[in-house]
């Protein structure tokens, strides 16, 4: 990412973001770290580093923090430990351990239901495998303290124990001769004190050829002599021998700790540098979570569209003082891609512009932003800034010749990806013609195409804005009746600089006042009148027109909602009418049955003649009813829609089921059959019985559509009789039934074909292993219908 000049992270306050960021570091590294922050203009690099810092701030709201404590660097510790042999002392060992438990309990903090609520901090630590095994080899060795275990080999815990007695030895010999040489007045009122590691006596030099023993050492005056008693001179020896191979023992457990240690040094540096970035991570959720900040959405092309936005450090500082800050709302509509600011000073226009500058700043290093959920923002590959006083002293240059130079800079590096933030434009010197060189630049960027805000007192840019396609005026709005800044920004119209009327609250002279109107001229101060007025009737046109554009949208919508919903409402009286008669064909099929037993009684009774007319007579209605059925069902599903234009159905088009009215997308197409995916489930049918449907118009209509087909299905009788259908219908009406199911997530069905020869029951069972999606067929016990029923079970 470009930014000029090279000072332009300070000048936009960003450094004091960093700063404020570091504070809230738990290590060394993770504040130097910080410091290294850079923005940057990748789109899924930007928004990886969002979704990270949201997860951890989210995980700070609800009290589900990453477990990560205070570490140190281990950096030097790991260059010693990759070296073959070497011993670390037990303070690197000590922080060595604390970077384990560190990793240790964020690798445990990530459970299977952490690693779904938080996918990209997991991602982190996502490659890294852990072994809590060197944390216990370590834990052997070292206790919590830092200290050498007493227990670290049966070795030591001996000697340790040896050390013990000889010590307690030596306090009962020790404490005799004390009271003896005491009584004898031989001792000194400090009666003892340590020497070369060894207890000794105090003693005046009067009386140190009167105890045997070795003179360690004199005082500064020779009054006294310290001396180690005979009785405690072996005594002392052994404690120094024991002593002398406990530091060997513990030199041995070093050395195989580190062996053992050793081969992990790369994976520990490894878990170091996950610690850091977690660091970093959760100082910035702390950051995020002090301002009630929140993660924008992130679009790889150029857009402003913020709201309720706030100055972060200016948020921080009102939070500490107790006082209300005032948001602002940035979207750059239509083409306008430049927004220059006018107004009084001391008006909030530079902290307006500093404010977008820093958040865009700041949104590009990973960082969340005090603004409403919404919001959303651009990346800018270049970020150009002139801001307050520039004066160099090593160039030579004046306050106006820096800015100038920065101007060069703009236009000869600036593109459509580029933010430019300019403050004061034009000022620096002679009004006329500052004016005018800026009004030229301002030409050039804008035909450039860049992205900018540009605040300023002069009218001509604001006439230029006015008429200038891509740059809007906007202004800090000021309240004339109190002639106080409100720092609320209203984009649309140029504000005035009120010179006048602040200068009269002020209390300046109103002789002075009243020459300064009569040189100003009538002209000059119509200017800002003009425009804003101007600027008001344009706003209004512009919304006006964009209202217009809403309701014609709106109403194609509906209009479009309406004639789906006509033809439905259609389709749903025909197959009212087709289920009606679907039902009365059943009811007849029952009937013939009933007739069928009143034919066997007739035979009985040898009246053939009446159960041959019977039989015609049944045969002849169950005729017309199926005639009557199938025509229903080809004016229900196939006959085709006049009002639309026959088109062909090819693969990948979306399309309605006549029969259910279901969507789905046709994925093949193999003669005259189409596989089409409704949902999980892919179904092969007929071409004639899809029609070419579309994708919902919004996200309402989609929902309004998939409620209707719930509801519908809601109604679906899991129970089916085909008793007394020809083949052909009992198949056909299984089918239909079996795909209702499955569209409606049914469980159990129960089919009822009736015992007979076989045959059906037969026939429904080879249909019913057709479908992938049935997990059992079987016939339930005697009492509940036997052979004559089948129950399915659907997976």
């Amino acid at each position: 990412m470009t930014l000029e000049p090279k000072d332009v992270l300070e000048r936009l306050e960003f450094d004091k973001i960093l700063a404020i960021t570091e504070n809230e570091c738990l290590s060394e590294l993770g504040k130097a770290e910080v410091k290294r922050i850079y923005p940057q203009s990748g789109l899924n690099i930007i928004t990886r580093s969002l979704e990270q810092t949201k997860e951890m701030k989210e995980g700070m709201e609800t009290n589900d923090r990453l477990p990560l404590s205070a570490f140190e660097d281990i950096s030097q510790d790991l260059e010693m430990l990759a070296i073959e042999g070497y011993v670390l002392s037990i303070e690197g060992i000590q922080r060595i351990n604390r970077i384990l438990r560190n990793f240790g309990e964020v690798n445990n903090y990530f459970n299977p239901g952490r690693k779904l609520k938080y996918p990209h901090l997991f991602d982190i630590i996502r490659d890294f495998d852990f072994d809590p095994g060197l944390i216990k080899a370590i834990n052997i060795v070292i206790d919590e303290n830092g200290d050498i275990r007493p227990d670290a080999s049966p070795l030591l815990l001996k000697i340790k124990k040896q050390i013990a007695s000889k010590q307690r030895e030596l306090d009962k010999v020790f404490k005799n001769l004390v009271m003896d040489f005491r009584n004898k007045g031989w001792l000194t009122d400090s009666v003892e004190s340590i020497r070369n590691g060894r207890r000794v006596l105090s003693v005046p030099s009067e009386h140190k050829r009167k105890i045997r023993g070795i003179i360690h050492d004199e005082s500064a005056t020779g009054q006294t002599a310290f001396l180690e008693p005979e009785p405690i001179i072996d005594i002392n020896n052994d404690i120094f021998d024991l002593e002398t191979e406990e530091k060997r023992e513990i030199y041995r457990l070093l050395k195989e700790l580190c062996a053992m240690l050793h081969p992990y040094s790369d994976s520990m540096a490894g878990y170091q540098s996950v610690l850091v970035k977690l660091d970093v991570i959760q100082a910035k959720g702390r950051l995020g979570l002090k301002m009630g900040a929140m993660a924008p959405k992130i679009r790889e092309d150029i857009f402003f569209g913020i709201w309720q936005a706030y100055h972060p450090l200016l948020l921080l500082k009102n939070k500490q003082l107790g006082k209300k800050t005032i948001p602002f709302d940035l979207t750059l509509l239509y083409d306008n891609r430049i927004l220059l600011v006018s107004g009084p000073n001391a008006g909030g226009k530079s902290i307006f512009m500093k404010a977008v500058g820093l958040l865009q700043l700041m949104v590009q290093s990973g960082f969340l932003v005090p603004v409403r959920g919404d919001t959303e923002m651009g990346i800018f590959k270049k970020i150009f800034s002139d801001i307050g006083d520039q004066q160099s002293l090593e160039d030579d240059l004046s306050t106006y010749s820096s800015r100038l130079e920065n101007m060069r800079n703009f236009l000869e590096k600036s593109d459509k990806s580029t933010l430019v933030l300019i403050d004061e434009f034009g000022s620096g010197t002679d009004p006329k013609i500052g004016g005018a060189i800026a009004e030229a630049i301002l030409k050039i960027l804008n035909e450039k195409g860049v992205y900018g805000v540009i605040t300023t007192h002069y009218s001509n840019l604001k006439m230029f804005a006015f008429k200038a396609k891509g740059i809007v005026n906007g202004a800090m709005h000021f309240d004339k009746d109190s002639l106080a800044p409100t720092y609320e920004l209203k984009v649309g119209r140029p504000g005035s600089s009120y010179a006048f009327e602040i200068a009269t609250k002020t209390g300046l002279p109103k002789e002075v006042l009243k020459y300064a109107r009569h040189r100003a001229g009538k002209n000059e101060r119509a200017v800002d009148e003009l425009l804003i007025d101007l600027q008001r009737e344009k706003q209004e046109v512009e919304e006006k027109l964009e209202s217009i554009k809403k309701r014609e949208k709106d109403l194609d919508r509906l209009m479009k909602s309406y004639e789906d919903m006509s033809r439905d409402l259609e389709f749903r009286r025909k197959k009212i009418k087709l289920e009606a008669k679907e039902k009365a064909m059943q009811e007849a099929a029952q009937e013939s049955r009933e007739l069928n037993k009143l034919i066997k009684e007739i035979r009985e009774q040898q009246n053939l003649e009446k159960a041959k007319q019977l039989i015609v007579e049944t045969k002849k209605d169950q005729k017309e009813l199926q005639e009557e059925v199938k025509d229903l069902r080809e004016k229900v599903y196939f006959e085709p829609d006049k009002k639309k234009k026959e088109e062909e159905i090819k693969v990948g088009d979306f399309v309605k089921i006549r029969s259910s009215g279901t969507n789905g997308e046709v994925e093949i197409i193999e003669k005259k059959k189409a596989i089409v995916k409704v949902g999980d489930l892919r179904m092969t049918l007929p071409l004639r019985e899809l029609v070419l449907s579309r994708e919902p118009l919004d996200k309402k209509t989609a929902l309004s559509i998939t409620t209707d087909t719930v509801s519908a299905n809601s109604n679906f009788e899991s129970k089916i009789d085909i008793r007394g259908l020809r083949m052909a219908d009992a198949m056909k009406v299984l089918e239909d039934f079996v795909d209702q199911a499955l569209m409606t997530n049914a469980n159990t069905l129960r089919i009822v074909h009736g015992k007979g020869d076989g045959v059906l029951r037969k026939a429904v069972k080879r249909k019913l292993q057709e479908y992938q999606d049935i997990q059992e067929i079987y016939h339930p016990e005697q009492e509940f219908g036997g052979n004559g029923v089948t129950i399915v079970e659907m997976a």
